[in-house]
């Protein structure tokens, strides 16, 4: 009976997934079209994103989520925000703190009909794995974002974490911080990792997702750091976080 209702639900969330995305997507796209002459930023149509992210984990009774930390967040100042990665579902609940940034994402998913055609919409940043070249390209995007007074949102580990762990930090996040003199803010995702388990089909109850924000770095507090010891600080910090 247990299995039945968790396929029921699996099967459920996909399809609200995709039907509430193709039903909302031709808004994100007038909203685009008429704010296209001035709104240079696409903070209209990423404010839409944001919106549909909370309309996806509205319809889904299997996840509550709770937000702590949100009177951190200073809404003026441009960030590289960081984030551990456990399943599909961080972004959704990244999404639900309404901050305005360029989410940094696998080529791949700029692929998928409807939510990669927004996510062009929103001039997301796009990266293949293991190819160099695209990760200067990144930088350089991620860079002239921040210039522009867009935060970055950025998942340090690369991938989603197979075992619940978190992984080591790369250190690319951390040379765009450096780079560009930017504060860091650090976020702490807890119980995604049983929501959607990576490569699954099947979604998980849990009523204890919970999106954490740390206090915010100023450049000054790692300046001086080599980018590898930027990756541990935070990384340390982070992990105590979710333990």
């Amino acid at each position: 009976m247990r299995i039945a209702v968790t396929f029921l639900a699996s099967c459920w969330f996909w399809f609200s997934l995709f039907f509430f995305s193709a039903v909302m997507f031709p808004l994100s796209l007038t909203i685009w079209f008429f704010t296209l002459p001035f709104d240079r930023n696409k903070k209209a149509v990423h404010w839409y994103t944001c919106v549909w992210s909370c309309v996806i984990l509205g319809v889904n009774p299997y996840w509550k989520v709770r937000l702590r930390g949100k009177e951190k967040i200073d809404r003026k100042a441009t960030y590289v925000i960081l984030s551990n990665h456990a399943s599909g579902a961080d972004i959704l609940v990244l999404f639900r703190f309404f901050i305005r940034f360029k989410w940094v994402a696998k080529q791949e998913l700029f692929r998928v009909p409807i939510i990669g055609w927004n996510m062009s919409l929103n001039r997301y940043i796009s990266i293949k794995r293991q190819k160099g070249r695209s990760r200067l390209a990144m930088m350089d995007k991620a860079a002239e974002e921040i210039r522009k007074g867009n935060s970055v949102m950025i998942f340090p580990e690369g991938t989603r974490t197979r075992d619940g762990n978190l992984q080591p930090f790369k250190s690319g996040a951390f040379r765009l911080a450096l780079e560009t003199r930017s504060p860091i803010l650090p976020i702490a995702i807890k119980g995604t990792f049983h929501t959607i388990r990576k490569g699954g089909f099947l979604i998980h109850r849990n009523h204890n997702i919970e999106a954490v924000v740390l206090d915010a770095i100023p450049y000054e507090a790692f300046g001086a750091l080599e980018p590898d010891q930027a990756a541990l600080m935070v990384h340390d910090l982070i992990n105590k976080e979710l333990k």
